[in-house]
């Protein structure tokens, strides 16, 4: 999700992945406290306490994003969000991959046009997919 925050994404599982995420909001909600973020935000209480405690497989990138963006010396949400859809689309250019040969390495657990739509950030993305699409992408970097 933040550029050079998971440098070894690729060697990760998708698991150990969404879990290395899960650290690192659980420490900006740590920090920051889930009512300042609650009020920031406009996430539920409930949902910034799932943040907290690691339970993000099922929140979506924007909602992560936003918890982000309330830690200190982190770009808005609006930056953090394409820098995170970016992320996934230049690793897909320099794997030399399609979203057909991305949803065939990932076991066609989504298909390629709602792996395109997510990536361009026109339907929402899970962090669990998410992690499923950078682990996949950057262990096939070239």
């Amino acid at each position: 999700m933040l550029r050079g925050e998971f440098p070894d994404a690729g060697e990760q599982s998708p698991d150990e992945l969404l879990a290395a995420y899960g650290t690192v909001l659980a420490e900006t909600v740590e920090t920051v406290g889930v009512e300042e973020i609650a009020a920031e935000t406009g996430l539920d209480r409930t949902t910034v306490t799932a943040f907290a405690d690691g339970d993000i497989g099922d929140r979506t990138l924007d909602e992560a994003v936003a918890v982000l963006a309330t830690g200190p010396n982190r770009p808005d949400a609006d930056a953090l969000q394409a820098e995170a859809q970016d992320i996934l689309l230049m690793g897909m250019t320099t794997a030399v991959m399609d979203v057909e040969s991305l949803a065939s390495g990932i076991d066609d657990e989504l298909e390629p046009k709602e792996i395109q739509q997510k990536i361009e950030g026109r339907y929402p993305i899970t962090l669990a997919e998410y992690a499923l699409l950078h682990s996949h992408i950057e262990g096939e970097k070239r």
